[in-house]
């Protein structure tokens, strides 16, 4: 039985109610809450701010003629599963997810956006929603909006799998920790997965996307590039950062854009 909530019922960790969304059907899901504003004003320039309430700092957008909304979830996966819970009870149904990431293979530039179209399940919280052996994929007619959406932009762009960890460090093989110490099983990982054709690590795609298909929902993932990791672990703080979150906000703006037009939302 699928729950629904009261129009005037707030949900206890985002702070948002049906009512307060206006109708809205599309979310983009940045983790850091200081995106959320620059992100919702890319899609109208006067967003309005609706909660900010723990991780998720939430502003509603009106985009030709329909309400976007953006929330952000926090950091990592068990984060990502609390919010999806609670906007798909107030109706949510299309799930953008906006980031970070870093690069495993050596032809990925810093600046570059990744569009996953399915993650390696190396988080937790997605266990408790299926078995390991469900695949973690990517909404197909979604996500091919994105990438028509990154055409458009004419940002730079690539398309394949992700790696989708719980820790940023040790599961990520990061030797730039406290301890640079990496359990005997995670050496040699990264290597691993780029053999593998992996193309990034980040840390909430698989869960989004078990859920979303779990739930019956419609979810993509664009992360930008701010490491490249066949070179160092740093994350790069420069222009480089900059040049990411232009490109997936100008991705996020045209995908979300062609999905509304092929649903008949937008003439």
């Amino acid at each position: 039985m699928i729950k629904q909530a009261k129009p005037n019922e707030i949900q206890y960790h985002i702070g948002l109610s049906k009512n307060m969304i206006k109708n809205a059907e599309y979310v983009v899901l940045p983790g850091d809450p200081k995106r959320s504003e620059s992100i919702a004003k890319i899609f109208d320039p006067n967003a309005i701010l609706l909660a900010d309430s723990r991780e998720h700092a939430s502003y509603l957008a009106n985009f030709h003629g329909h309400s976007i909304l953006v929330c952000s979830t926090g950091l990592g996966a068990p984060n990502v599963g609390i919010t999806i819970e609670e906007l798909a009870v107030i109706g949510l149904k299309y799930y953008l997810r906006v980031g970070t990431c870093g690069a495993i293979q050596p032809s990925i530039e810093l600046g570059d956006v990744i569009i996953s179209t399915a993650s390696v399940r190396l988080d937790g919280a997605s266990k408790d929603y299926a078995p390991v052996e469900y695949p973690a994929v990517s909404s197909f007619e979604f996500t091919q909006d994105i990438i028509e959406g990154a055409k458009k932009s004419k940002a730079p762009f690539h398309v394949g799998i992700t790696a989708s960890t719980d820790t940023f460090w040790q599961a990520q093989e990061r030797y730039d920790s406290y301890t640079g110490y990496i359990l005997r099983s995670k050496q040699g990982a990264m290597k691993e997965w780029r053999a593998l054709n992996v193309l990034n690590f980040e840390m909430e795609s698989s869960a989004l996307f078990v859920m979303a298909s779990v739930m019956r929902l419609h979810a993509a993932c664009i992360t930008g590039v701010v490491a490249k990791r066949v070179e160092s672990e740093k994350v790069s703080l420069d222009t480089k950062k900059g040049a990411a979150k232009s490109n997936w906000e100008k991705i996020a703006l045209d995908g979300i854009y062609k999905s509304m037009k092929r649903r008949g939302l937008i003439k």
